[in-house]
């Protein structure tokens, strides 16, 4: 019998405390003067900076069985973790954009120069950032297919959802947080899924 292990506490309060901060985010953006230089600025960014704790989440489906998943997990995770810290460089540039800028002149002018510099704009604003968002989902995907699963498909249809709305318009951001607290809920023991035996589960089922 393959029985998911209790939620870790720092778990718990990530699934809850990230999609929260980043609809907070999300809120703070659509205030007025929230996108010029100034507190909107940098209080809406950062919140931003609770993203790592998303890291816990990798460790809360429980030990993989066999070589190939473990594989995939560690690949999945270096993946997460390689974005995470573009997505941390990228917030780092734009605190301090938004710290040292006396108006949004300024802050076009700052910026302009940070991105025009060769290897930013990959590394810290396209293509290495997307690869947290990948690496979160691949885990997803991981922890809902195979024996072992502790999750549902929708898990990670929903996170893959969020991760679409997001990069469609930040707009978006407060409801892609519901659809990423409802995917990750299951990890922390909440809502269907949490911290129940599979097999137990499957014999209920049938």
């Amino acid at each position: 019998m393959h029985t998911v292990p209790p939620a870790r506490p720092v778990t718990r309060v990530a699934v809850v405390a990230a999609p929260v901060l980043m609809a907070l985010y999300g809120g703070v953006r659509l205030l007025d003067g929230s996108r010029d230089p100034g507190p909107g600025w940098l209080v809406g960014h950062s919140l931003l900076l609770f993203a790592p704790l998303l890291l816990a989440l990798e460790r809360a489906p429980g030990p993989r069985r066999t070589a190939g998943p473990r594989v995939a997990g560690r690949v999945a995770l270096g993946a997460a973790f390689t974005g995470l810290v573009a997505s941390l460089g990228q917030i780092g540039i734009d605190l301090y954009v938004g710290a040292v800028a006396v108006d949004k002149a300024d802050q076009n002018r700052l910026f302009e120069a940070v991105q025009s510099r060769p290897g930013v704009e990959p590394l810290f604003y396209s293509a290495l950032p997307l690869l947290f968002h990948l690496g979160v989902l691949a885990l997803l995907v991981g922890a809902s297919v195979g024996a072992g699963r502790v999750l549902r498909w929708w898990s990670p249809v929903l996170m893959a959802v969020a991760i679409v709305l997001t990069a469609a318009d930040l707009a978006f951001l407060p409801l892609a947080a519901v659809g990423q607290l409802v995917a990750l809920a299951p990890l922390a023991g909440f809502g269907p899924g949490g911290s129940r035996p599979v097999a137990a589960r499957s014999a209920r089922a049938a």
